[in-house]
């Protein structure tokens, strides 16, 4: 069942944040709308695989918002829209008449939510993905991230937001607006970073014997059996009981990475082979 059919979502964003977020809510069975500038999604160009994942069964539709048939015809659309997604900063969302103020006068209806980097009153400054999290922290260099953090995060947050906006108009509340910056989604998934949880002496980090990584004699296996109950069945069916992660390297680099996933599954006990790219 689509949960969201008979929902339209036209989304201004491109890159990844906003398509990202009308993904998850075309995936809940909303129809997406996508209005792209005239020279089209700069995504289209970094990674074509991805641009059109993100815009799968997107009705796109390229217009100039600068100029007035571009706008007319968005402001066609938007008459019957039910949410907005934008990712343009603030004051070029004021400039082109599509600011808060100005969309819910025209359109009683329709709910935004706004993409952005960072909250008030840091709204207007650039940021991307890299910048976010190397401001609080998730950032090893040389080494750069393995995946765009706060972007994922925030097209969830935004989707999520979105799907609150249109309960409370639902329920009688009216339409309504949110922001989403996402240096605050960044922070959000720094959370068990930032509290110590993840920390390399951390219980997610690497403290544990029983929730770590280990070498074998071909590749390498994640072991996660945090709970007690697979603490219990890892170390039973080693026959040890470890203190320390040293004490549990020479155990496992007795067999290769994919033996021991066969071995964890008949145990039911959560250990994998870790693909290395």
């Amino acid at each position: 069942m689509k949960l969201l059919e008979g929902v339209k979502v036209v989304n201004l964003a491109v890159n990844l944040p906003g398509p990202a977020a009308a993904r998850r809510l075309y995936e809940l069975g909303a129809r997406v709308i996508k209005v792209e500038p005239p020279g089209g999604d700069p995504m289209a160009g970094f990674n074509r695989k991805f641009y059109e994942d993100l815009n799968l069964g997107h009705d796109i539709q390229k217009l100039n918002l600068k100029s007035n048939e571009g706008m007319l015809r968005l402001e066609k659309e938007l008459s019957d829209t039910d949410l907005l997604i934008t990712a343009n900063r603030p004051a070029a969302l004021a400039r082109l008449g599509l600011d808060w103020q100005s969309l819910t006068q025209k359109f009683p209806q329709l709910c935004q939510v706004a993409i952005v980097g960072y909250p008030p009153p840091m709204e207007n400054e650039p940021g991307h993905d890299l910048t976010y999290q190397a401001k609080i922290g998730l950032v090893s260099p040389p080494h750069m991230p393995r995946t765009v953090v706060a972007d994922m995060a925030g097209a969830e947050i935004a989707a999520t937001e979105g799907l609150a906006l249109m309960l409370a108009r639902e329920k009688g509340r009216g339409s309504g607006y949110r922001s989403v910056p996402l240096s605050d989604a960044a922070d959000f998934m720094a959370e068990p970073w930032k509290v110590g949880f993840s920390l390399p002496d951390g219980i997610v980090g690497g403290a544990l014997p029983e929730y770590n990584l280990y070498e074998t004699s071909a590749g390498w296996v994640a072991v996660a059996a945090l709970e007690p109950h697979f603490r219990e069945r890892l170390f039973t069916a080693l026959g040890c009981s470890p203190q320390s992660v040293e004490e549990l390297r020479p155990y496992f680099f007795a067999r290769s990475a994919e033996e021991w996933e066969s071995w964890a599954r008949q145990r039911d006990i959560p250990v994998v082979a870790v693909q290395i790219t």
